[in-house]
């Protein structure tokens, strides 16, 4: 009973200082941030329509973006032809979900990523969001943490999210 087909949720933790504006007018980040954005694997395309403006906007700066993937490696095609810069954009793929939390806080922590992206399986626990939390603050960056939503748990009331479109990997 889906009539758009897509819902997003978006949890954002970090310090309360700044949050609600994330970027000023100098396309920099006034602060850092997590933010958990859940996907449904068999709708395609929303996570490139809302994520791609922001990623493109930091690829403006100076920094990397660093995508953490489970398996899949990115397409340099899709990269240039999603206007991101390839030169900018760093990726690490089969890392274990046990330390993709740790490499998101050690990248975050150091400031030399606008962004980082780290796809999980499941909920990270609290104690994880808080130390990404720290860690994005620390290096004024964003993290993304990317979950599928089980589709079968829908009907109780869990939203759907968004997909980042298969295309993006070869």
């Amino acid at each position: 009973m889906h009539s758009s087909g897509y819902a997003n949720r978006t949890t954002a933790f970090a310090s309360s200082a700044g949050t609600n504006n994330v970027m000023n007018s100098s396309a920099r980040l006034s602060t850092g941030l997590i933010s958990e954005v859940l996907y449904r694997e068999d709708q395609p395309m929303m996570t490139q329509l809302l994520l791609l403006p922001l990623l493109q906007q930091l690829g403006q700066q100076s920094r990397w973006q660093l995508w953490l993937t489970p398996k899949q490696k990115l397409s340099r095609q899709w990269v240039q032809a999603a206007g991101l810069p390839l030169t900018k954009v760093m990726q690490v793929s089969q890392l274990a979900p046990c330390h993709t939390v740790e490499s998101m806080v050690r990248a975050l922590r150091t400031g030399n990523y606008s962004v980082v992206i780290g796809w999980f399986t499941e909920a990270l626990t609290d104690e994880e969001q808080h130390q990404l939390a720290e860690a994005a603050e620390e290096g004024n960056a964003l993290g993304f943490i990317m979950r599928p939503v089980q589709v079968n748990s829908l009907g109780k009331g869990h939203l759907s999210g968004l997909k980042i479109h298969s295309n993006l990997y070869h």
